[in-house]
């Protein structure tokens, strides 16, 4: 009889180390596939770049009819001129009657003030251009 006890023992305890994986596997495979169904749905801002091409490569200044650059100073230049935030609308907008719509390049120091490039930015927009090319610096 204790023989039988201690077989009964073993069986009971062999089958507790065992693992059922089978539910475990069912929600991986539901959490999936609402994954992959509700991904495509799921609208998040995306900013467009324009990807570098070898073969259209030119100078930066090249195209340009003002470069404004904004220095660590928060200090404003368009066209190796100093002018004041409330100049730059002004001077916008003398720049767009007699050039009409082309681009604008900004050169932004990364130390300068995030409100001054979004005033330059605002600047541009309501004297009617509707291009604005940022320049950063590689490295």
């Amino acid at each position: 009889m204790r023989q039988k006890r201690h077989f009964s023992y073993q069986e009971i305890s062999s089958e507790e180390n065992l693992v059922n994986l089978t539910p475990l596997i069912d929600v991986v495979f539901v959490v999936l596939i609402l994954f992959i169904l509700i991904a495509p749905m799921v609208e998040a801002d995306r900013v467009q770049l324009s990807f570098f091409s070898s073969e259209l490569t030119h100078p930066v200044h090249e195209n340009a009819i003002a470069t404004i650059y904004v220095h660590e100073d928060n200090s404003i230049w368009l066209n190796q001129t100093k002018i004041s935030e409330a100049q730059l609308m002004h001077c916008l907008k003398d720049l767009h009657q007699k050039q009409g719509n082309v681009p604008l390049q900004l050169f932004h120091d990364k130390k300068a003030q995030f409100g001054v490039y979004q005033s330059v930015k605002n600047a541009a927009e309501l004297a009617g251009f509707q291009q604005l090319d940022v320049i950063v610096k590689s490295g």
